[in-house]
């Protein structure tokens, strides 16, 4: 029996929601209604290429490039830079969490540049090749190579001895 393009999307929706929304959240240093906001509209996009999938090797990927894709975008936007005050926490702390370093690590991560945090997020986080980050980019390996220099300096230089504090806990 075949499947019809909504189902396959709807499979494929399922299993890389999750995954899409923890990038989206390092991307957008904690802001999980923008990093929601992202997501969804990756996925928006995604549907709207489906028919075409047989021709992308690897969606899931592509997914991950798109989503980069849409949060540069939305920096480049002038409201990027609004910041909602007060923020609560969404859900309970799981068990083995540590939320100071998360906060030091998520203020950190928004003290970089955009696409700084991109390169920071697609090759420390998600695992991805010089190569793989350049092509999700539209930049040369050269240029990765320079911004996850920079950027890892500038981590270093604002978490200072913190990160230390932090994993002798």
């Amino acid at each position: 029996m075949k499947r019809s393009r909504a189902d396959e999307f709807l499979e494929f929706a399922s299993a890389r929601t999750g995954h899409l929304f923890r990038s989206a959240c390092l991307l957008t240093s904690g802001d999980t209604h923008l990093a929601e906001d992202l997501t969804q509209e990756t996925l928006g996009r995604m549907y709207a290429l489906w028919g075409r999938m047989a021709r992308i090797g690897n969606p899931a990927a592509y997914a991950q490039t798109v989503l980069v894709r849409t949060f540069l975008s939305h920096q480049r936007r002038r409201s990027a830079t609004e910041r909602p005050l007060g923020e609560l926490p969404d859900r309970a702390l799981e068990h083995g969490e540590d939320p100071a370093l998360r906060i030091a690590l998520l203020d950190a991560l928004a003290g970089l540049a955009p696409k700084d945090r991109a390169v920071v997020v697609l090759r420390y986080w998600e695992d991805r090749s010089i190569e793989e980050t350049a092509d999700a980019l539209h930049v040369s390996s050269a240029a990765v190579r320079t911004r996850s220099v920079r950027a890892l300096a500038k981590l270093r230089e604002r978490l200072g001895g913190s990160v230390a504090a932090f994993a002798t806990r």
